[in-house]
């Protein structure tokens, strides 16, 4: 279950806020859909949901809010535009590195290619995918960790009409096993024939909440669609004819020469047609979509103030581009009347539904609608929630309903069907209990106290006089809510605001180092840095020993005097770069975040990963430069120094210092390019203030460091312990080591101060 109270986004300059005071609610085992034309603000109300957007109001799936949940990932699944990954992984690499994130076994990910029918295409690359297939493999991240709730922006975008079905035939056997389904769409008659509840959005506000049943009847009815080059002349002609016989129907004029006629039937516009010799060029059955401002004829019994004849809300001009209507339903008396020139003006702009025409067969064999549910699983409607929350009262959508309560202490409750119909002083609620009846158009103030916000159970909100209406009479626009009387509550203990929404960074993999190893080997640029690393240190060193006059140790590592890295240290330097710069370009661990969350854990398993990646550099190269100065110059040429040890400690120091120089760089900049110029700048900018400082009679060298520790300590180091302690000194003290070492503790340093104050904020 999904409760929204008072959900508004932070305006930007003079604009008004996207989303503004919108509360609803959507139960378990149903589908729910928010229904808007785009810029309606369907997006951002789940963007503050989620917490991916700053603004205010509250948000809790099965009573509690987002930041409360230990696993999000397992409690709901977010489908939000395209799936975000690296173009480059595969369709299955892509899952099991969600797995470990999730913390879910690997063989998951087999499992749910299986139910949205993607086995065949798993080795498929994610740059490569069609929109279609785009759209199952986000729905398959969604239900990858088997959650309650899926909150999914605009499933449909770019499917075929089969797809289509298909995603909705899935969506639909998830609410049956006790799910609740959260979409949006700016279709009606798509959300009509898919949804249980229909939630409409205009410019931020909602304007209704119904159910299906009761939004196709109000929003939705049938039409003929007519082009002629004559419409005019027609439109009149079916006026009159319809006066004639006093039937109710209702002629359109929309842009250029169509005719939208209501009441009618292609059989009978085509008779009046034929009948007057006038040409038509199309004449069709559609369903007419009537606009979010339908169910107007409600609306005008609750507020006498509306306009006669008109759909739009009392006080609301004729504005251009509006269709005029022609003819309406007929009176007794009007029968010869002319029709005349200046008629009403109609707020139709919207009926702009298009004939349903049949979708055709699709080839991409799709599978059965039945999601995956694991042995052994607990019933969704039976998990148990935590802080005292009731699942059977989620299951039962109990409760207070936030359609009529919003946080900022007012709910809107919209006239009966009936308005005729005698009021009581005082009506039973959802619970059984009296309370006061509201009158049609009023506004009852309904504040939720502190702590009170997330409760869901009849007990708790059993006491709160409720208003018996209907569904189909939910239908409030903003334009049309009356004033507000005077609360008889103290005025100081009404909330000012809603509660601020803070943007929260994404969850931490799990299993981190099993993430990082799946994300590191998911895609080929590693390899192909090495590959380029060993056939360029290789050339280098034969190079190098064609021209002669260079150091053993620089001609097995193929290190020129000009260059400030030799290859090997410059590729663990851009491999380390990619760990975090390629997750800040391709966020995978949560749905449309920019950032990835910085943690101990998470930068753990990098450093762990990176310097195993520059170890196996490190050896590959001196071993491969050694075996082609062997085949082309000889034995001498290739031979071993004699101090390899103190060498080699300063080989893998320099690789592995370079290579986290690169992951705290891209860590703490966010960006791969970054990374790899922190990398570079070591040697070129760091290297010479550590030599200068080290020439300087003031810095006290590391010579007779043992003996120094020895005299200190007063006891003998076992195995020999003080000449390896003194190789480390020796190596620090180098310039190359003295640089690195001050590089990673000022990037470490950078890297902890920018995650604590995340976390601070």
């Amino acid at each position: 279950m999904i409760q929204a109270f008072g959900l508004t986004s932070n305006s930007r300059k003079a604009l008004p806020p996207a989303v503004d005071d919108v509360s609803f609610e959507a139960c378990a085992g149903r589908v729910t859909v928010l229904l808007g034309a785009p810029g309606a603000g369907k997006t951002t109300a789940l963007r503050l949901m989620l917490e991916l957007q700053q603004g205010r109001g509250l948000a809790y799936f099965r009573g509690r809010p987002l930041h409360r949940i230990a696993h999000p990932a397992r409690e709901v699944g977010v489908l939000l535009g395209d799936v975000p990954g690296h173009p480059a992984r595969t369709v299955r690499g892509h899952l099991r590195m969600l797995c470990a994130a999730a913390g879910v076994p690997v063989r998951r990910a087999d499992e749910v290619l299986e139910v949205v029918g993607l086995v065949s295409l798993r080795d498929e690359r994610l740059g490569t995918l069609s929109r279609g297939v785009d759209r199952r493999l986000g729905l398959a991240c969604a239900l990858l960790a088997d959650p309650h709730t899926l909150v999914l922006d605009e499933p449909a975008d770019g499917l075929s009409g089969r797809e289509n079905r298909w995603l909705y035939g899935m969506l639909r056997a998830h609410a049956d096993q006790g799910g609740t389904v959260l979409t949006t769409t700016a279709d009606p008659k798509e959300a009509a024939r898919t949804a249980d509840r229909v939630i409409t959005l205009e410019r931020g506000t909602l304007v209704a909440d119904q159910e299906a049943t009761d939004f196709a009847r109000t929003r939705l009815r049938p039409r003929v669609a007519v082009r002629s080059p004559h419409a005019a002349r027609l439109a009149a002609l079916l006026a009159r004819e319809a006066r004639a016989a006093q039937r109710s129907v209702e002629v359109v004029q929309e842009d250029g020469n169509r005719l939208s006629v209501y009441g009618s039937s292609c059989a009978q516009v085509g008779e009046t047609a034929f009948r007057h010799d006038i040409l038509v060029h199309q004449l069709a059955d559609e369903t007419g979509d009537m606009g979010p401002g339908a169910g107007a004829e409600d609306r005008r019994r609750a507020h006498p103030g509306a306009r006669p004849g008109s759909s739009a809300p009392a006080g609301r001009g004729p504005t251009d581009g509006e269709p005029v209507t022609l003819a309406a339903a007929s009176e007794p008396g009007t029968e010869g009347a002319e029709v005349p020139e200046d008629t009403r003006v109609a707020s139709d702009s919207r009926r702009t539904g298009t004939a349903d025409a049949p979708c055709g067969p699709d080839d991409a064999p799709l599978p059965s609608a039945a999601p995956y549910r694991p042995a052994g699983a607990v019933p969704r409607d039976g998990t148990a929630a935590s802080d005292g929350y009731s699942p059977s009262a989620v299951a039962a959508c109990g409760g207070y309903s936030p359609s009529a309560v919003a946080s900022s202490a007012t709910a809107v409750v919209a006239a009966a069907d009936a308005p005729d119909a005698p009021v009581s002083p005082t009506a039973p609620d959802r619970h059984g209990a009296s309370g006061p009846a509201v009158s049609a158009g009023t506004i009852v103030d309904e504040l939720p106290r502190p702590g009170e916000a997330g409760t869901a159970d009849g007990a708790a909100s059993g006491a709160r006089p409720a208003a018996s209406r209907s569904s189909a009479a939910s239908v409030v626009s903003s334009a049309q809510r009356p004033v507000r009387p005077l609360a008889s509550r103290d005025v100081h203990t009404l909330p000012a605001l809603p509660p601020p929404i803070s943007v929260r960074s994404a969850p931490s993999p799990l299993r981190p180092l099993r993430y990082e190893l799946r994300r590191a080997t998911g895609i080929g640029t590693g390899f192909t840095t090495g590959a380029a690393v060993l056939i360029v240190s290789a050339l280098t060193a034969l190079l190098l020993a064609r021209a002669g006059h260079t150091a053993q140790p620089r001609l097995l590592a193929a290190w020129p005097t000009e260059l400030p890295l030799p290859p090997a240290a410059l590729g663990a330097g851009l491999l380390g770069a990619l760990a975090f710069g390629d997750e800040f370009r391709h966020p995978a661990l949560a749905a449309d975040r920019g950032t990835v969350p910085r943690r101990l854990g998470v930068l753990t398993a990098k450093l762990l990963v990176g310097a195993f990646t520059a170890l196996m550099l490190a050896f590959l190269t001196v071993g491969c430069d050694a075996e082609v100065l062997y085949l082309v110059y000889g034995r001498e040429v290739a031979q071993v120094p004699g101090d390899w040890l103190s060498l080699s400690a300063s080989w893998i120091g320099l690789v592995v210092g370079c290579a986290w120089t690169g992951v705290l760089a891209a860590g703490v900049f966010r960006s791969t390019t970054a990374g790899m110029a922190a990398v570079v700048a070591m040697p070129v900018v760091v290297l010479p203030v550590v030599q200068k400082a080290v020439e300087s009679t003031s810095v006290r060298t590391a010579a007779g460091f043992s003996m120094r520790l020895r005299e200190l300590l007063l006891v003998q180091w076992p195995f020999g312990g003080e000449r390896y302690l003194g190789a480390a000194a020796r190596v620090i003290a180098q310039p190359v080591g003295g640089a690195m070492t001050l590089s990673l503790t000022a990037l470490l340093c950078a890297y902890l101060l920018t995650t604590l104050r995340n976390r601070a904020r």
